[in-house]
């Protein structure tokens, strides 16, 4: 019986390793194509480079992110474009297509539509406005939200280096995004963990993604930065980014019309592009944990000089 037990009790231990193992190469490849998402990603040298093969390379992002690598270059890709259309005022389409990774105007004008709908002049000359409103009325809590943002002004900083244990969600509403961070304080009572930050990164730019479609990333930051040991919960390193860094107090049925303000109406005016990097929230007070529907907390959206 002990002998089984121990047996039974090595293979719980490997697939724990191996499913930690399939998150940390998922979570590389995805912060491989953030930052070059510019480039021609090859997937067949990038599993060579990775140490597996192209079709279990495959394999383990779809099951560990949801949706193929390739889904997953080309949604970067159209929404840096969709950014890159409002801020580079200057920048022709196909100045705009190259910087996001096509070298074809007419295929990048394809696929702009295939997503959006529209053509990228249409939406560089107002269509944006329309589209993010219609997805936005599709959350009812966002939808009753009318507040004016223009009074905050951002600190742009430069943030550090966190390590962040997680949770991923497919698809972004109250309820879900509630269960998600339930779970995940679970987790830190059960690890006796004292002192942290509540993040949460929006994968997909939730103000032009369909809710069903969107990307949650619900995590927890040590403020001591070390490895927890006992966990099975998995990790990824957030890397040292320059941010334009807001400071809220809303409800909870203002957070998307703030991210939308931030994008549709200060970045255009502000002098800096997006980054493909994702925004995040740093929660001071968190109204996904908790009854009242308040909250605080810092967004950060990473930006550069254009």
């Amino acid at each position: 019986m002990l002998a089984l037990l121990s047996v039974f009790a090595i293979i719980v231990l490997m697939k724990k390793i191996t499913k930690n193992r399939h998150s940390q190469l998922a979570n590389n490849l995805m912060f491989y194509i953030y930052e070059y998402i510019e480039t021609n990603i090859n997937i067949d040298e990038l599993s060579l480079e990775f140490g597996v093969s192209k079709f279990h390379f495959h394999r383990l992002f779809k099951e560990q992110i949801g949706m193929n690598i390739y889904e997953v270059i080309k949604s970067i890709r159209l929404q840096k474009a969709s950014n890159l259309l409002i801020t580079n005022k200057f920048s022709t389409i196909t100045q705009v297509a190259n910087m996001c990774g096509y070298h074809s105007q007419s295929s990048f004008i394809r696929a702009f539509k295939n997503r959006f709908k529209q053509t990228p002049t249409f939406w560089r000359h107002g269509g944006y406005k329309k589209y993010s409103d219609e997805i936005l009325n599709t959350l009812h809590v966002s939808s009753f939200s009318s507040v004016d943002f223009s009074y905050l002004e951002p600190e742009i900083i430069k943030t550090k280096p966190k390590r962040l244990y997680y949770i991923r969600q497919k698809g972004y509403d109250t309820k879900s995004t509630k269960q998600t961070w339930q779970k995940l304080m679970t987790w830190v009572y059960t690890n006796d963990i004292l002192e942290y930050e509540q993040i949460g990164i929006y994968h997909d730019n939730p103000i032009i993604t369909p809710p069903k479609e969107c990307f949650y990333v619900a995590g927890i930051a040590q403020n001591h930065n070390e490895k927890l040991i006992k966990t099975s919960l998995p990790y990824f390193d957030i890397p040292v980014d320059i941010c334009a860094s807001f400071k809220v107090t809303c409800e909870e049925k203002d957070v998307l019309r703030l991210i939308q303000w931030v994008y549709h109406e200060w970045l255009p005016n502000s002098g800096y592009e997006t980054t493909p990097n994702p925004s995040y929230i740093v929660f001071e007070k968190n109204h996904f944990w908790g009854e009242e529907k308040d909250c605080r907390f810092i967004y950060n959206m990473p930006i550069r000089y254009i």
